[in-house]
């Protein structure tokens, strides 16, 4: 497969990166070819603005969304957000690798989805979900963590790791039509031994070495959903990460 890792740390002498270096190793020895954006290293702009585009459709007043749709049509993206989007299209599986902050992503990688994931390529017109511009390929989500693993259960004092990343997981990735597969974590790396660390690392390199023979995570398909976009009556939802499972209260 040819493999896009998207990494977004900014010390390289941290955990993620040597995490990094050895994902690209293994896949490597697997027969991938792996391409790298290494956000911090490359400087990447994370804030969308008018500088994004090289010739407006809408120049009195920025419509961010309407704007990427003019610049796929004429070929008028700055050169960093086309360099990407290349990246991003001739990828069959999308690696993100971040820290987990404020439940979430870096800011850099935020932004690197806003200025890339662009209207009329990634979604709209109808692409979405099993319908997205990224239908065909498959994406995993690695992240690490300062917490404990039972801090991110159904029951712990943050909630489920897949809710954590719902966002992430069904409203970004799914969305845009990717076969998500079930996120990677390695945890409390702060306070944790080496010798755990580079179990974390090598339990990583072990599911790379299977990653094209992965099943995804299970997602609804559009016609699943009626007119008022509710599940059709009989379709039970999801209660993995890609529908937030229900709350009760005992």
């Amino acid at each position: 497969m040819n493999i896009l890792i998207v990494y977004a740390h900014p010390e390289p002498k941290s955990f993620n990166r040597g995490l990094l270096d050895r994902s690209i190793q293994v896949l490597q020895e697997e027969g991938h070819q792996v391409v790298v954006s290494d956000l911090y290293a490359m400087g990447f702009n994370p804030v969308a603005s008018a500088e994004d585009f090289r010739e407006r459709r809408f120049p009195d007043a920025l419509q961010y969304d309407r704007e990427q749709k003019h610049a796929h049509e004429h070929q008028a993206f700055a050169p960093d957000i086309q360099a990407e989007i290349d990246k991003l299209l001739a990828c069959d599986m999308l690696i993100l690798q971040f820290p987990l902050w404020w439940f979430s992503v870096p800011a850099i990688m935020k932004g690197w989805f806003d200025r890339v994931f662009v209207n009329g390529v990634v979604y709209g017109k109808g692409r979405r979900f099993d319908a997205g511009g990224m239908k065909g390929r498959r994406a995993l989500v690695c992240t690490s963590t300062a917490c404990l693993p039972g801090m991110v259960e159904s029951d712990g004092l943050l909630a489920h790791l897949d809710v954590n990343l719902w966002h992430l997981l069904h409203g970004t990735l799914a969305y845009a039509g990717f076969e998500v597969l079930a996120p990677h974590a390695s945890w409390s790396i702060h306070y944790t031994t080496p010798e755990t660390r580079t179990g974390y690392i090598e339990a990583f390199s072990l599911r790379l070495r299977g990653i094209g023979q992965e099943a995804p995570m299970p997602l609804h398909r559009l016609d699943e959903f009626g007119a008022d976009w509710r599940l059709k009556p009989g379709i039970a939802p999801r209660t993995n990460g890609h529908r937030r499972p229900e709350l009760t209260a005992e």
